[in-house]
Parts: C-alpha cells; structure tokens; sequence
C-alpha cells in the first residue's frame, strides 16, 4: 500500500487525487461544488453539497485508479479555510449553510472590537488582526442568529469547525471531532504561541468552549474512515488548510523559503521556522503545517480576489466563454494602456486591510477595449502579490532576516505564462514554477505519508519536487517600480469609497 489518497475541499470545487508514494498523481476527479450570494458581501455553501462531492470525487478517483480502500495507505486533507459551519452533534446535520471565508456579514462586530481598542490584543496571542475574514466572527453570528443555537452550544450538543473538522466528523461518522493546528490558527481563537484554544479570545467573542474541536499536529492519525463509505477503514493521517498543505506541497519547509498560491485569492507564504512572526507591514503570522512537536510557522498576505477576477470578467461581464481565453485575449494587446483594475469586491486584504474599498477600473479612454481591461485584470493579480511580498521584504528585513531569493509559485493561475513573466517583472525575483502544479493537493498526501510512516522525513519530500519552468525577470526595477506606483495610485482610488 504506498499509495495515498488525497481530498482537496476548495472554495470552487471538491477534488479528489491519489496520489503514489513518489508524488505522482495517478488519477483526479473533480466536482463544482454550489455557492450562494443571499445579500451583498454574503457567501454562503451548502454544507451537505460540500460532503457528497468530495465523498463523489473520491470513489470516483479511486474507480480511475483501478485501486480499492485496500491499496490506499492513509487519506491527507486540505480545505479552504476560515469557512465556518455549526452543525448537531447527535445527527451530524448542519444548522446553517456554511458562512464562506470571503463573506463580510460580520465586520460590524469586528469594527466594534477594534473601536474597543482589542486589535493589538489579539493580534498578539492569534497573529492575526481582528477582521470578518476569520471564523470566530462568522462563529458568533451564528450563534447570535439561529434561534436557540447559543444555549444549546452551551449545553454540548453542538459542534463547530472550519471545512477539515466537517469533513473528518463524517468521514468517521461522528466518531472524532478535531481539526489540525493550521486550520485552528485561521479562527482568531487560538493562541500561536501557546499552540492551544486560547480562554480570553473565546470570552471576547463569546463562544462556548465546548462546541470547539479537539487541535492535532498536521501529520496525526487522526481517526479512522468509515468502511460503508469507500470500502474500508482508511486512516486519515494528515490535515492541514490549503496555503499551509501548498507551503508543504512546494517543499518549503525551512525558514526563507515562500510560494504565491494563484486561485480564487492570492496566499503569500513564507516559512519562518519556529518562531512565531510579527509583521508592523499589514501581513498575518500563522501556524504552518506541523508534522512533529516542533512548533512551525509561516508569515502570509493574503489577496481575496486573485484568479476570481477572470470568473467575474466571464460571468460578469461576457467577456469569454472559457476562463482560459483570458491569456489570448490580453495578449492581444502589448500593455494594459494605463488602466488599472483594483478587484476590491468584497474589500482589500493584505497589506491594506480595508473592507471598505470596492472594485474600481481607473485610467479609461476613447481607446480602451475589452482587451486593455483583460490584460488589466490578469496584472492585478501580480500587483497585488508584489504589494505583498514587498511588505513581506520590509518584515524580513526588520527582522534582520534573509530578504527572498525566489517565489515557488503554483494554482491554477500560475499556468498563464503571461501573468508569471509579469510578476517576477514586478518582483526582480525568479519565478520558480513546479513540474507538478497541485501542491495543495500533494501538501495534504505528504502529511499524511509522515503521519503513516511512508516518508521517514522532511528530506525525503523535498526530494520529489520538481522545476519545471523559471520565470527570470527582465524588466528594469525603475519601470518596475514606475508601474507599482501606478498601481498604488489605483488602490487609493478604489480605497475614497
């Protein structure tokens, strides 16, 4: 059995990959999974949709395979994060669609905390700045607004998770409730220092301790699957939320090393060794993917609208049929002739942090196309990256730390040829492009070899990775620095709403 079987649970999709013990995907098998927009900044999931196409896909890469639970070694989670459910302990049924990581439904209540003056309190103990993106805001709406939740969480009869937690309490059939110390940093509960739920944060947001999950490293033997639901009793022995898996994914295990994840968002990681990481430039520290008892951790800027700004230029704005024929169509023209295109749908992230912002196109005239706005929206997605690694520069180097020496970069969008060339334009970096793209996927089935004793450790992993293309910049860095101040000027317009 030297064959593992990964779940990746994202924002857009359910998948499924099975993946060998040398790191090579031998079958995939993926599933749009529904999202709901009930108000503005509102976005929801169906709970249920979430488990039966990732229970699908699963069965279904298995069948691809030829394989059975049988030849399966353990199953690795990896999921979007933040995104928060509440569900009964005693059925197992979810009393609320999932509040989605982008919706913004509760930065009334983050407003009131910061105005209480709690940000650098929290910050402190969660490295993280108190804000709507996070699932304990999510949390306590939830509890605040369905009739009878709060009481009942109180009593036990509760549970809440982030996507992993949902997964594993079904895939045990409500045998374990735990989630992994990654995805736990994400919920502005946990203290990254003391590496546990931390009593003060949940008494400000107000939330029982008692609907919480059980924290595990992210290599663990978490539990066992259900036999009825693949065919045997797999062992899951490996969880850890998207960035963190792709972090792991992208072997960068060791301080100094960073990828940029291109997906519906933007994840800017770097790994900072087992100290954990203080930003005065706008960025968040988090918990890496740990596989011992080593504490690890990582500094991240995270861009909301990344890749999601080509779905909204197809979906919303007719301006193709397909997402791929965004390259052909902004190549069509040498440059964005001055327009920019800040997508501050539902606010700016990292570095600025402002839920207020909204999506603006600045720089229009008699001359521009549709073209001119595609090549636009496809460098908005490098300028805001660049704007992140520039404050992850700043940070390092305050730091007295080694400034980066290459981006591992990977998600969907990292294989548009043109977006990459821009960004190690922007950054003066070497673009470094795996051979294999799916590092979420494969940050979760290596997790869960070390957590089943296929790999022996991290060097064996690192082993397996793969360049396939290198992105070498050839732009001066005063036109490059000319076109970041253009964008920032962009950014404060979209900023004066």
């Amino acid at each position: 059995m030297t064959f593992i079987l990964a779940l990746d649970q994202g924002t857009s999709s359910s998948r499924s990959l099975v993946v060998s013990a040398q790191g090579q995907i031998l079958a995939q098998a993926q599933q749009e999974t529904r999202q709901y927009f009930p108000h503005s900044d509102w976005v929801e999931h169906d709970p249920q949709n979430i488990l039966d196409t990732q229970l699908d896909t699963a069965r279904q890469a298995l069948r691809q395979a030829g394989l059975t639970a049988a030849d399966i070694s353990a199953i690795g989670i990896t999921n979007q994060r933040e995104t928060t459910l509440l569900w009964d302990r005693r059925t197992g049924q979810a009393l609320h669609p999932a509040i989605v990581w982008q919706d913004r439904r509760a930065e009334d209540l983050c407003a009131r905390l910061r105005a209480q003056g709690q940000e650098a309190f929290v910050t402190a103990r969660t490295g993280l700045p108190i804000d709507a993106y996070f699932s304990a805001s999510k949390l306590r709406w939830l509890l605040d607004s369905i009739p009878g939740a709060r009481e009942r969480a109180q009593r036990g009869e509760l549970a809440f998770g982030t996507v992993d937690s949902w997964l594993i309490w079904h895939l045990t059939a409500g045998a374990v409730h735990a989630t992994d110390i990654s995805n736990a940093s994400r919920t502005l509960l946990f203290n990254i220092h003391a590496q546990q739920w931390d009593a003060e944060l949940l008494a400000l947001f107000d939330i029982p301790a008692a609907i919480l999950p059980q924290v595990r490293p992210s290599a663990h033997h978490f539990g066992d699957c259900d036999p009825a639901l693949l065919g045997g009793p797999i062992p899951i022995c490996g969880v850890a939320g998207d960035q963190q898996s792709a972090l792991f994914g992208q072997a960068c295990t060791r301080a100094g090393m960073a990828k940029n994840t291109y997906g519906t968002g933007c994840f800017l990681l770097m790994h900072c060794g087992s100290r954990p990481p203080v930003s005065h430039n706008g960025l968040i520290g988090t918990c890496a993917a740990r596989h011992d008892d080593t504490p690890a951790y990582a500094l991240e800027g995270s861009v909301f609208i990344g890749g999601a700004v080509v779905q909204w230029m197809r979906d919303g704005l007719g301006a193709f049929e397909h997402s791929a024929q965004v390259e052909a169509l902004a190549r069509s023209v040498p440059d964005a002739q001055g327009v920019h295109l800040v997508p501050a749908f539902t606010g700016l992230g990292a570095p600025y942090w402002d839920a207020q912002a909204r999506g603006a196109i600045t720089g229009l005239t008699r001359s521009t196309t549709m073209a001119h706005i595609a090549r636009a929206a496809l460098d908005s997605i490098a300028y805001q990256s660049a704007a992140v690694l520039q404050a992850m520069n700043r940070d390092v180097q305050a730091d007295e730390g080694q400034p980066l020496q290459e981006l591992r970069v990977d998600g969907g969008a990292c294989a548009n040829n043109l977006l990459m060339q821009f960004q190690a334009d922007l950054l003066g970096l070497p673009v470094v492009r795996p051979a294999n793209i799916e590092t979420t996927a494969l940050g979760a089935a290596y997790l869960a070899g070390l957590g089943v004793g296929l790999y022996k450790d991290l060097n064996e992993i690192a082993a397996l990775w793969r360049c396939e293309r290198i992105f070498e910049p050839t732009m001066s860095r005063d036109q490059a620095q000319t076109l970041m101040l253009g964008w920032e000027q962009a950014v404060r317009q979209a900023r004066a709403h």
